[in-house]
């Protein structure tokens, strides 16, 4: 874990000094100012995890200072400690208005300075792992699917957790990568520490470097406020990097370095940062393809690639299609606040022939949607967006085809579902596009297992 940052502001020599010599004693990082003008330059080049503030100091006096300190980030703001010789009822209760964790008295005791210390930084502890706590809240961990590749993909899990070992996911796009990444936090030691995810694909590459490892005030424009980067907001969690193999090669050779050294320096630094992270990645490119191409850093392959993980696509786990729809029908319908749902069986089947190039993904935007258009608590082929049903049903057909009258079944299937399809469901229009009797179209739609739509 990163050692605990302290910044003494004090215009007394003799106290920066004994308190310096003491803090370090108990193995704190500390630097000393004499100024409030000095103190917030620092707090804008430095992350520190705790400040201690006289309030009687030469130019801004420290309530004034602390109150200027209120406006920074909270993830970069420091938990305040007030010091002075002066002090009265008054002073104390506005300190702590502004945002003051506690007021101490001179002549300091050396003893009550170190236990104040220590609850304040474990009281900014606390604070930061609630709010990560709250971000994620909303985040799944539950892997559904008793298949054979998701129990393997569990034990895998349950394996490999508890280590350090960096962790690289692959898989397609929807697949769940994300879930799974999540669990690994959730079952690792780590689990009360913040997870942090960055989409290497969605962040453009001028921007990504200060993402990743953040910047100092001024070092894009002046008015560019002091940001911390993921990497330093993941300390001593889990450091998440999405579509990994979209990263350019500048950046990547930066975040190599980080791995190796578990240290970097934010952008328009002079100082570099440790941290304890362990980084899970994920991709839906092949990274050895890519390592060829000269598009991906070989040194950083291996480096992430310690422990490899597959998320399967869901046409290589069709048998766990019934449990993830039901699941998505349970969410969906208590989110909405609609009575619970079930699927036919003649549902779970188009749903079963379905190639889902989407793969969960698809399956859970697909559910959503039948959820909100369809009040009934029995959701039925009918239900399933025609678009959907047809592509399922030449998937069926060209895997099942055995003679020429499947094919010319499969085919006039196929075309009499076009054209209810634009006929937007009506099957007097689709009788109309066919040149056939509406009874004749029913009879037609029956005999190939066609359900009209409410």
């Amino acid at each position: 874990m990163r050692t605990p940052r302290v910044l003494i502001v004090d215009d007394e020599p003799g106290i920066r000094q004994s308190l310096s010599g003491v803090l370090e004693d108990e193995g704190f990082e500390v630097q000393a100012v004499d100024s409030g003008e000095a103190c917030l330059e620092t707090l804008g080049r430095s992350v520190f995890d705790l400040l201690i503030l006289d309030i009687w100091l030469p130019g801004i006096d420290g309530l004034e200072t602390l109150s200027r300190i209120e406006k920074i980030p909270a993830a970069d703001r420091p938990v305040t400690v007030m010091i002075s010789g002066h002090g009265t009822i008054e002073t104390a209760v506005r300190a702590t208005k502004l945002g003051a964790y506690d007021f101490l008295e001179k002549p300091l005791s050396i003893d009550r300075v170190l236990l104040v210390a220590r609850h304040a930084l474990e009281h900014r502890r606390l604070v930061t792992e609630n709010e990560n706590l709250r971000d994620s809240s909303g985040s799944e961990t539950l892997i559904v699917g008793d298949s054979v590749p998701m129990k393997a993909l569990r034990q895998q899990l349950a394996l490999m957790a508890g280590t350090n070992g960096r962790v690289l996911i692959y898989g397609e796009s929807g697949t769940g990568k994300e879930l799974v990444a999540h669990a690994l936090h959730a079952m690792s030691p780590r689990a009360r520490k913040p997870f942090v995810e960055v989409n290497c694909a969605a962040i453009p590459e001028s921007l990504i470097e200060s993402e990743l490892f953040g910047h100092m005030k001024g070092s894009f424009t002046p008015e560019h406020e002091r940001k911390v980067g993921k990497f330093q907001k993941a300390d001593g969690g889990t450091l998440f990097l999405d579509e990994v193999g979209d990263m350019s090669l500048l950046t990547q050779s930066k975040v190599l370095r980080a791995l190796e050294e578990q240290r970097f320096e934010p952008v328009g630094a002079h100082e570099s940062v440790k941290v304890d992270v362990r980084v899970v990645a994920a991709t839906n490119k092949n990274l050895e393809e890519e390592i060829e191409r000269g598009n991906f850093r070989e040194a950083l392959f291996y480096r992430l690639n310690v422990i490899p993980f597959y998320v399967p696509p869901l046409r290589e786990r069709r048998e766990d299609i019934p449990a993830l729809a039901r699941y998505f029908l349970d969410e969906f319908a208590r989110s909405y606040g609609r009575k619970p749902k079930e699927l036919t069986p003649q549902a779970l089947e188009t749903l079963h022939e379905y190639h889902w190039p989407g793969n969960v993904r698809e399956l859970r935007n697909l559910i959503e949607r039948i959820v909100i258009l369809h009040p009934q608590s029995r959701i039925d082929a009918r239900h399933i967006p025609l678009q959907l049903a047809r592509k399922a049903s030449l998937e069926k057909s060209a895997q099942r085809y055995g003679s020429l009258q499947d094919v010319r079944e499969a085919a006039e299937r196929d075309y009499i579902l076009k054209k209810l399809e634009e006929s937007g469901g009506n099957v007097s229009r689709a009788a109309e596009l066919l040149g056939l009797e509406r009874s004749n179209l029913y009879r037609k739609m029956r005999a190939l297992g066609i359900a009209p739509r409410e």
